[in-house]
């Protein structure tokens, strides 16, 4: 049983099924070259993140969010890496659920494909729901008005309308909207007809979602420089240093674990990059320029979101940043800058448009590699005999994302996604450790080697010592489980699980890391992975006690999918019985 559980596919095998060969109708168009995957990243990740988790995040962290989205650009930089490492080895389709079957084997295969489905489909219903947002208030501001019960969702009204919330559309929405058998008709329309569209054009196929998705980055990015010169000069230097609950000026407002607080939201604004992976079986040279798209579509990114968080952050006190789901057109609105209010309306419409068609492509993908092997039925596979695009894995896709629309809201959706997506990076990560050296190929991507078993333990030792000096309480806090005098606590916003929780993940990533240590002496690993394990372990740590309940449910689910038709009917079982 454990062993069949466990069970790898060679990479032999994994070539020969990604081939040019048919499969299912016949093999996918290699169309794409490093600028259509550099522009398919940069697509990806500028989009709801920055036009709308932002604003939540430099909340939570103060100008200090600056230094999260370092970490996270730190940590995916490593996790490109690897993915690269990955792509250069197995040049199709299918991203991490396929590197982990070639590495760790059936079961993390197929929880690494259940949980691309909330990275890919679910984070595109909160894509969807933020690209509603800005559409309708560009509706407005031309004097076309939608009623408020068509521009939201049923549990963000009901929510609103319970806990008296200051949101008036979300109030009338409530009040306003017909009752057909006892039940209010509420739901976002807008987002419903966007994923419409967008499930048709993927649809059709690669060659029309590419030039689209190019024309859209090329706009997308002229209107973000814009936001960032003009911004810059309405930046006020003292709002970088704000004053605190305690009355310090201070960069961190709310202190390192306020930073640590907007992860999810900061974290969401660079899923996507992954994304570019998952079309391997349609690039001209894969293990060329896959590596070189992630790349240079992650650097790019970083330092808009750097540029942007530092704007935001300066024009206005972070304070104003509460429950600000548009942040960029916000801070033109406080300061009376009304065309460019209206320009990042559009732009934001467009960023998100292209994000939408990625991730809509990225998850037909994952199922249509998912059913090569077995693990789902036949007709995930399916590809269409003129578009050549997996027609039915994409159909299903478009039905989920507006189903969900109907029943979800945003808040829900945002922290689900991240932490599915963190949970991939790590066992992408931790798969290169698995794979053995390669000899370097010319004209391909070679991860350098650099021997960890010295420089890893050293970093762990000295960071802990660093972190033991910049704040003496650091280890004492850790195991320290008494939270009575927590404000959040004592006010009942808060249970004593959702303060420990923390705690307990920064207990279990130190654990792990003085364990890579030990492995990395012993069996000489190489840095970068380690790297890049080790620091997207750390971002879980910002999540919180629901995040890690709706995720184990959700994986819980996925095994019960697993071991009632995948293992018994995947391929390697198949062949094991043969």
């Amino acid at each position: 049983m454990s062993n069949s559980l466990f069970r790898t596919k060679k990479i032999e095998s994994i070539l020969s099924e990604g081939s040019d060969d048919p499969h299912g109708g016949g093999g996918l168009k290699r169309v794409l070259g490093v600028r259509d995957l550099t522009f398919f990243g940069i697509a990806a990740i500028i989009g709801a993140g920055s036009f709308s988790s932002l604003g939540e995040a430099c909340f939570k962290g103060g100008p200090g969010v600056v230094l999260l989205f370092i970490l996270c650009g730190i940590a995916c930089g490593f996790t490109a890496f690897c993915y690269s490492e990955f792509a250069s080895r197995i040049p199709v389709a299918g991203s991490a659920y396929t590197y982990a079957y070639a590495s760790f084997g059936e079961l993390f295969a197929w929880i690494i494909g259940w949980a691309l489905v909330m990275e890919y489909s679910i984070g595109n219903i909160y894509v969807a729901f933020s690209w509603s947002d800005y559409f309708t208030s560009l509706l407005h501001k031309t004097g076309v008005h939608i009623p408020d019960y068509l521009t939201c969702s049923y549990q963000e009204a009901k929510k609103a309308f319970l806990s008296n919330s200051p949101n008036m559309e979300l109030i009338g929405a409530w009040q306003n909207a017909p009752v057909v058998g006892g039940l209010k008709i509420i739901f976002d329309l807008p987002a419903l007809i966007i994923n419409v569209l967008i499930t048709m054009l993927v649809y059709v196929g690669i060659r029309e979602s590419k030039n689209f998705s190019n024309a859209m980055v090329v706009l997308k990015l002229a209107v973000v420089a814009l936001v960032i010169v003009v911004g810059a000069c309405y930046i006020n230097t003292d709002n970088w240093l704000p004053v605190n609950d305690v009355g310090t000026k201070s960069f961190m407002p709310n202190g390192f674990g306020g930073v640590m607080a907007a992860v999810s939201g900061v974290f969401f604004a660079y899923i996507g990059f992954d994304a570019v992976s998952v079309l391997a079986e349609e690039s001209k040279n894969p293990q060329r320029d896959l590596p070189r798209g992630m790349t240079y579509s992650l650097v790019i990114c970083t330092s808009v979101y750097i540029l942007l968080a530092l704007v935001l952050t300066g024009v206005v006190n972070y304070r104003q940043f509460e429950g600000v789901g548009d942040p960029l057109a916000k801070i033109f609105e406080i300061k009376g800058v009304g065309w460019m209010q209206l320009l990042v309306s559009v732009c934001a419409v467009i960023a998100m448009t292209s994000v939408l068609l990625v991730f809509q492509m990225g998850q037909p993908r994952i199922w249509m590699s998912m059913s090569r092997d077995g693990l789902l039925p036949p007709r995930f596979q399916r590809i269409h005999p003129k578009f050549k695009t997996p027609s039915f894995a994409t159909v299903l896709t478009g039905i989920i994302v507006g189903g969900s629309i109907i029943f979800t809201d945003k808040t829900f959706v945002l922290d689900f996604t991240s932490i599915a997506t963190l949970f991939a990076f790590v066992l992408v990560c931790g798969g290169v450790l698995l794979l053995p050296r390669k000899e370097k190929v010319p004209g391909r991507f070679n991860m350098p080697y650099i021997n960890a078993r010295f420089i890893f333990p050293i970093l762990v030792i000295g960071v802990l010592l660093v972190a033991g000096k910049i704040a003496p309480t650091y280890f004492s806090d850790m195991f320290n489980f008494d939270f009575s005098s927590n404000k959040d606590y004592l006010k009942g916003d808060a249970t004593f699980m959702d303060l420990a929780i923390p705690n307990i993940s920064l207990i279990i990533f130190w654990i792990c890391c003085l364990i890579l240590s030990v492995l990395a002496i012993v069996k000489k690993y190489s840095l970068i992975p380690l790297m890049g394990l080790s620091t997207c372990l750390y971002l879980l740590t910002g999540m919180t006690k629901s995040n890690w309940v709706w995720f184990l449910c959700w994986l819980l689910l996925g095994l019960i999918f697993y071991f009632s038709y995948g293992y018994k009917k995947s391929k390697l079982a198949k062949a094991a019985t043969a």
